[in-house]
């Protein structure tokens, strides 16, 4: 998908304490990720989420992720963490994901696809989402397990917008912004100590390095790069 310029959106994913949460709104992150997913280690109940959910700052999406949950699952997770966003994981379809009133993006697995997920299909089956979280995991697998997304696997197709997800890190994050030029990236592993527990270095270097990223972008593409919007300088 060729997209204009734009400011690379940043989803940290997976948190489960109220000083990472806020953390993440001091240095800019645009969403957090709040994981409902019965199989993650990084799995909050509704009431712990109601907690985070009150540490966000201001103008920061909240995300609740599900994988295969029902449906009282998913409205109780909703009723506690008051997400702005949903994504799915798991076999569901786009009846159900949109059945909550909310908008909703939809995890896809590129890890052994092959040429059998391209961006037609994609927006065909779920004509009403969002977007697509693209990761680095086999399908019907959870999301945070750190496998890296093969850049070259993403469908040339997409015509909506796409998360990039699976394996990224401070260490190749600018890279993976400038090879496949994504909507926005989602990290989980690539910024924790151990599974659910963020660490703050890790997460400033991750928002840096998308950032200048987005500089570069922006000064090979205008005549006037005396100013970055992205990063300030």
């Amino acid at each position: 998908m060729v997209r204009p310029l734009f400011r690379t959106r940043v989803k940290f994913c997976g948190l489960t304490r109220a000083g990472d949460v806020r953390l993440a709104g001091e240095l800019g992150v645009d969403a957090v990720g709040l994981i409902f997913a019965q199989r993650s280690p990084r799995r909050v109940t509704p009431q712990a989420a109601r907690a985070l959910r009150d540490a966000m700052a201001p103008l920061v999406d909240v995300v609740a992720l599900f994988m295969d949950n029902g449906v009282d699952e998913v409205r109780e997770a909703i009723a506690h963490a008051r997400p702005t966003l949903l994504q799915f994981h798991g076999s569901e379809d786009d009846e159900f994901c949109r059945r909550f009133g909310l908008p909703y993006l939809k995890g896809i697995g590129l890890r052994g696809a092959g040429t059998g997920v391209n961006g037609r299909v994609l927006h065909a089956r779920y004509p009403h989402a969002a977007g697509f979280v693209l990761d680095g995991h086999v399908a019907g697998e959870p999301g945070g397990s750190g496998q890296r997304v093969d850049i070259a696997a993403i469908p040339a197709d997409m015509s909506k917008p796409f998360v990039l997800a699976g394996g990224l890190s401070a260490d190749n994050v600018f890279a993976a912004v400038r090879a496949a030029s994504p909507w926005g990236v989602d990290v989980s592993s690539g910024v924790e100590s151990e599974p659910g527990i963020k660490d703050g270095v890790m997460m400033r270097r991750f928002v840096e390095e998308v950032r200048r990223a987005d500089c570069i972008e922006l000064a090979e593409n205008s005549e006037d790069v005396s100013e970055c919007y992205a990063c300030g300088r």
